[in-house]
Formats: C-alpha cells, structure tokens, sequence
C-alpha cells in the first residue's frame, strides 16, 4: 500500500508552518515534506517531527543565495535552484552543504538538488555537463552521511526554462553521474503534464532503483487526486504491483494545494487517502 508523505508547504495552508506539523499528524500522516527548512532552526523543525511521530522524508536544497537571507531571496526572485548553471557551481557547494546539515539534524534520507533554468545562450550540453559534474560532487558528500541525492523533471508550464523537463533525460542524467545514490524525483503531475503514459513510465522506471521518491497532485490545476483528469485509483494500484515486484518502498509526496484554501480545508479533502492513511 503507497505510503503518504504530507507536503507543509502547500498542505494546511490556513495554519502557521510549525503548527501544520501536528495537523498532518492528526490527519494519519506519519511522513513529512517541505520546500525548505532554511527559515527555521533545525533543532526546532526535530522538536516538531519528534513530538508528532513524523518523519521526515525530503526537503529541497536551496534554490541559489549564499545564506539564510539569500536563500530566501533566490526564491523570492524566480530562481529555481543552481545544479545545472555554468558559473553558479560555489552557490550549489554552499547550498548543497547546508543541506547536509539540516539533512543531519532532521534525519532526513533524501534531499532535492534543484536543477535550475538555462539561461540563453547556455547549450542543453553544457547544462547536462555542469548538472552531472556538480550531482558527483554532491553524491560523494552525501553518500558519507548515507544521504540520497534526487532531481526532479518539471514541466515547462509551472517554470518556464527549467534545464529538466523529462523522465528519460533525468535517468540519462543519473545513469551519466553514476552514484547509486542519485536518483530521479518521479513528480507525476509534472510528468503527466510533459509525457503523460503514467502507467507504463511507473513500469519503466522504477524497477531500475533509480526513482527515489514520488510527488502527486492533480491535473491540471494542482488539487488533490480526484479534482481532475488522472485515474488515481489506478496509478496507485501500479505503484503497489510494481512495488511488491521490484522491491521499492520509498514515498509518494503529496505536493499539491488544496481545493479548500480555508480553515480545515485540508483535512476535509482527504476523502482520496482515507483507505491509505
């Protein structure tokens, strides 16, 4: 049976972010994920993982800036993370380290190494280049700490110029780094959106150990399952039957904004992970 992580970045939205920790707690949640825990000290964010029974499960490494404060500011101004970007390869050591801090102090497996936007004028080639250059660097940091390291394909709707956009070229990009411990982030919104054949891209990919995680949301405007198009019943039948063949036990993110934006919204459109959770 599929097993839920609850994104606090965009879950329980009417709530302050600490507070949400205990809400997805209530809600049958034993997992947790988020954007970022950079605005927050790392002994508080254990403090809230710890007294709800939650684990957490990933977080993203920051999206460029050098600091708490730039950290933030990248965000804020559109940047979408540094892997891929010739020139930005100190931004991702500083990021990727602080990662690894926060990583330690959470208890955290897995951490998201944002890809970033092409900017123009930079080839596809010379992106792959410093993407896989700068994935070895993080992979032998992280495999000392027994950390895995994840990118995630996004379509080309939600971040325009984003370098990763297709399952294909995420695990041609993993098999290039050549660290068991890369992985793709398999976010089937983003891959629904792009490719779509969930169904056979679940079979593909991941009996080969190179998706680490999932992340849902409905199609096309980012709901919870039930909202749109994608049969989920269905998609969560195949994630188990490929699971119990290949041996994959990882999470499925729930990285989606609720329908109901108001208080209580959440909890009340839960209705679809009622027989999971």
């Amino acid at each position: 049976m599929p097993r839920f992580a609850a994104n606090l970045s965009m879950m329980y939205p009417d709530l302050p972010f600490l507070d949400r920790f205990e809400a997805a707690a209530q809600d049958g949640f034993k997992a947790v994920e988020y954007l970022f825990p950079y605005a927050f000290p790392a002994q508080e964010l254990a403090a809230r993982l710890k007294a709800n029974g939650l684990q957490q499960v990933l977080f993203n490494m920051p999206p460029g800036g050098t600091d708490t404060e730039g950290f933030a500011k990248a965000w804020e101004t559109g940047q979408r993370g540094t892997a891929s970007v010739p020139g930005r390869e100190a931004d991702f050591r500083i990021g990727f380290t602080q990662a690894l801090i926060y990583a330690e102090a959470l208890n955290c497996p897995r951490i998201h190494a944002m890809v970033g936007l092409r900017s123009d004028g930079v080839s596809a080639d010379a992106a792959d280049a410093t993407l896989v250059s700068n994935l070895q660097w993080a992979a032998a940091e992280a495999a000392k700490a027994g950390r895995d390291v994840l990118v995630e394909p996004i379509n080309t709707r939600s971040v325009p110029g984003f370098h990763l956009n297709r399952q294909d070229h995420a695990h041609r990009i993993v098999q290039a780094v050549g660290a068991a411990n890369v992985k793709v982030q398999m976010d089937l919104f983003h891959c629904q959106i792009v490719e779509g054949d969930l169904s056979a891209k679940i079979a593909q990919y991941l009996p080969t150990g190179r998706v680490g995680h999932f992340q849902i949301a409905e199609v096309p405007n980012r709901h919870e399952p039930g909202t749109g198009e994608v049969n989920w019943t269905h998609i969560f039948h195949t994630i188990d039957k490929v699971s119990a063949e290949c041996g994959w036990d990882g999470w499925i993110g729930c990285e989606y904004n609720p329908a109901d934006a108001s208080a209580g919204g959440t909890s009340r459109g839960l209705n679809w992970a009622r027989p999971y959770l």
